[in-house]
């Protein structure tokens, strides 16, 4: 069967720091002077990963993470809302980071973010777009579009309230309320806390417990768990049962019998 092309990785990253590591892609939002906010540069940088996250057949996990002490993520830099717009050019526009998350949702491989100090307005939505959020100990998450007459418009209603529900997505979002990375734990936005200086240790060990598994059973559970919240659970059982029907018939499936039959570690190909 052929291989689908991967996208050229000679991309000139400007705001982002891009490593491959042993089918690991680490990517670190790099703008630390400016608590790592959306920029020009870090848009073609994310449509430039979005293309590569798809494409690439040796990206097994994908974490991101970001510079600086200060903070994850702070989202767009207020200057893109400065701009004159019109509401449909203002769509367009924005389109690109609704199509980054989205990308990072449903691609068939597990997304880590490994979040610390601020976790706010789009950086908390491209954390929400993730599989896994990891915190450090002093993360704050909120929203603050509120301040300015916006809304956190590309996830921060929809998935958070999906996330967490709408009275705590309302506290955030209606009230403006910024929540520690312990209140975070307790209502289900993060599920691992731990010490700042461990914190790239945590989510580059869960990095390597997922890339050890089965790629096709990763892809599979992780589309199966999205999109059983939108559909009814007679649809969703369907799904599940033809899910398994597909892997079943797998190489990896084979492997991993063997491995268990064999008492030893399975050799996962994605085939």
């Amino acid at each position: 069967m052929p291989k689908l092309p991967v996208m050229n990785t000679d991309h000139d990253f400007k705001a982002v720091l891009v490593e491959m590591k042993d089918g690991v892609l680490e990517i670190i939002l790099n703008r630390p002077e400016r608590l790592n906010t959306f920029n020009e540069d870090m848009r073609l940088d994310f449509i430039h990963l979005m293309h590569r996250i798809e494409s690439d057949p040796e990206i097994r996990v994908v974490l991101f993470s970001g510079a600086g002490d200060r903070a994850f993520g702070a989202g767009a830099d207020v200057g893109f809302f400065e701009n004159d717009w019109t509401s449909n050019r203002f769509r367009v526009e924005y389109r690109w980071i609704h199509d980054f998350f989205d990308c990072l949702e449903r691609v068939e491989v597990p997304v880590i973010a490994a979040v610390h100090g601020t976790c706010a307005c789009g950086g908390l939505e491209l954390a929400m777009a993730c599989d896994f959020i990891i915190s450090a100990e002093d993360t704050r998450f909120g929203f603050t579009e509120g301040n300015i007459n916006l809304i956190p418009g590309s996830g921060g209603c929809s998935r958070l309230a999906r996330q967490i529900g709408p009275m705590w997505a309302k506290e955030l979002v209606l009230a403006g309320e910024f929540i520690d990375a312990e209140r975070a734990f307790a209502v289900g936005l993060t599920t691992r806390v731990v010490p700042r200086d461990k914190l790239m240790a945590e989510a580059r060990g869960l990095a390597e417990k997922l890339k050890a598994k089965a790629p096709q059973a990763l892809g599979a559970s992780k589309q199966l768990i999205n999109t059983c919240l939108n559909i009814d659970s007679t649809s969703a059982r369907i799904l599940e049962r033809m899910a398994q029907s597909t892997l079943i018939l797998t190489e990896d499936h084979h492997e991993g019998v063997r491995a268990f039959r064999e008492k030893r570690s399975p050799n996962y190909t994605g085939q």
